[in-house]
C-alpha cells in the first residue's frame, strides 16, 4: 500500500474518539467505537476482534483434502478446507501445519503461502492466511475435544459440484477451489 493510502493520511480516515468493550469471548471480542467521520460528524462502529486464522489447500493424488462439519451460525453441514484459528503468538505457517495434521492426519513436508484476506472488513478484523501443499506424508488426526468432523479427498469436479449444491459456500474454500482449478489449467497460481 502506498503512503497516500495509510489510514492516518487518507481523507476517508475515521478517528476513534471512544472504544467501549461489550463482550469478551473465548475466540472473539466485540467493541463499539465512536468515530469522527470525514465530514466532522460522529457515528458508531460495531467491531468484532478475532485473532486470525489459517487454511490449507492440500492436494493428495490430484484430490483436495476437505473436512465436513456442522456450522452452527449457518445451521448446516459445510464442506471446507482444513482451517483453524491462530493461537496467541503463533506464526501462521506453524498454525497451518498444525491444523492440517490435526484435522486430516497429513503432515506437510513443504508448504507455501498463497494469500491472506479479510473475511468481513465491514465489521471484523479477522485475517485468514491460506497455504498450499501437495507435498504430504501420513500423520495422525488429533481433533480438539469440541471438534467433530470427517475428512475426505475430493476431485476438482466434486468440488465444483459441492459449490453448485451449496455444500461449499465459505470464502476460503471457494478461493481454494478456484486457485486449484487455475493451477490445474495453467500450472501455476
Amino acid at each position: 500500500m502506498s503512503d497516500h493510502h495509510t489510514k492516518s493520511q487518507h481523507p476517508f480516515n475515521e478517528e476513534t474518539l471512544e472504544s467501549k468493550p461489550i463482550f469478551q469471548g473465548k475466540i472473539i471480542s466485540l467493541q463499539v467505537d465512536t468515530v469522527r467521520l470525514p465530514n466532522g460528524e460522529t457515528s458508531t462502529r460495531e467491531i468484532v476482534r478475532h485473532p486470525g486464522a489459517v487454511a490449507v489447500v492440500a492436494i493428495v493424488d490430484n484430490k483436495m483434502l476437505v473436512v465436513e462439519q456442522f456450522r452452527k451460525p449457518l445451521e448446516k453441514l459445510q464442506v471446507e478446507i482444513p482451517a483453524g484459528k491462530l493461537d496467541a503468538g503463533e506464526e501462521p505457517e506453524a498454525a497451518a501445519r498444525r491444523e492440517l495434521e490435526e484435522e486430516t492426519g497429513y503432515r506437510a513436508r513443504s508448504i507455501e503461502h498463497l494469500q491472506s484476506f479479510s473475511t468481513s472488513p465491514g465489521f471484523a478484523d479477522e485475517i485468514v492466511h491460506v497455504y498450499f501443499t501437495d507435498d504430504l506424508e501420513q500423520g495422525d488426526v488429533h481433533l480438539d475435544e469440541d471438534e467433530f468432523l470427517t475428512c475426505e479427498a475430493i476431485t476438482l469436479e466434486q468440488a465444483q459440484a459441492y459449490i453448485k449444491e451449496g455444500r461449499i459456500c465459505d470464502a476460503k474454500t471457494l478461493l481454494a477451489v478456484y486457485a486449484w482449478r487455475l493451477r490445474t489449467l495453467t500450472g501455476s497460481f
